[in-house]
């Protein structure tokens, strides 16, 4: 199996990197990712400017063929697929990324976006996702759920998401498949004043209040109790 992996993180963060080390177990595997952090770029590709590919001989993975990208997620995907690699990918994994992906965010997602850049190109497409603070659940878990999701076929223009919940190994309940995503918010978001400009301009930041509120059944609210979701998802909408 040629499997090609991206993020959102950049080339050096720790989940790719362990992304990586799970994969080899499935097959070949090669690494596009950005050079640098491009979480909220959602499905952005770059079209009026060119891409900086270089090999990345450091790339702490041994056997893995690595590479940086001066594009976006969804860039390192075409590029990836079309011509970095010698032949098409079977499967693109995504992330894992350092944070959630669930309920809305998934629309702002460039973890999930490249995601679906892969399933717009005909690959099979696996978003991963984690919560931020422990590891431990994505470590133990992640080439049993690769295993299954593997061998299961999508249909045109869905991906599999994936989230690994923000909690201890010994207090995670267990997976949940086939979760619906949550039409709420993990953070809703309100707008901040900065500074007030010369001519009437008004510099605004945004800050984000955690919402821990979900729909049984939904993506948000199996890892809000300790469970690893996974979902397919649709391109088209949710």
């Amino acid at each position: 199996m040629r499997i090609l992996i991206t993020n959102d993180d950049g080339i050096e963060a720790d989940g790719i990197i362990r992304l990586a080390h799970a994969a080899k177990n499935f097959g070949e595997v090669w690494v596009v990712a950005p050079e640098s952090q491009r979480s909220a770029a959602s499905h952005s590709i770059s079209l009026h400017n060119e891409i900086d590919v270089y090999p990345c001989e450091d790339f702490p993975v041994e056997g893995v063929h690595a590479f940086s990208c001066s594009g976006t997620p969804g860039d390192c995907v075409r590029v990836g697929g079309l011509s970095v690699m010698p032949e098409r990918p079977d499967v693109v994994l995504s992330g894992i990324n350092f944070g959630l992906n669930v309920a809305s965010d998934i629309q702002y997602s460039a973890t999930a976006g490249a995601a679906f850049e892969a399933a717009f190109q005909g690959y099979h497409a696996i978003a991963l996702s984690e919560g931020c603070n422990f590891h431990d659940v994505t470590d133990k878990y992640i080439r049993e759920i690769l295993k299954k999701l593997l061998a299961e076929p999508l249909k045109p223009g869905h991906i599999h998401n994936v989230n690994f919940p923000d909690c201890q190994l010994a207090d995670c309940q267990g997976i949940l498949y086939d979760r619906t995503v949550s039409s709420g918010m993990f953070y809703k978001d309100h707008y901040n004043v900065v500074e007030e400009l010369e001519d009437g301009g008004v510099r605004y930041m945004v800050e984000g209040v955690y919402t821990p509120e979900a729909e049984d059944e939904s993506d948000f609210h199996a890892v809000l109790n300790n469970y690893i979701s996974v979902s397919v998802v649709n391109n088209i909408g949710f």
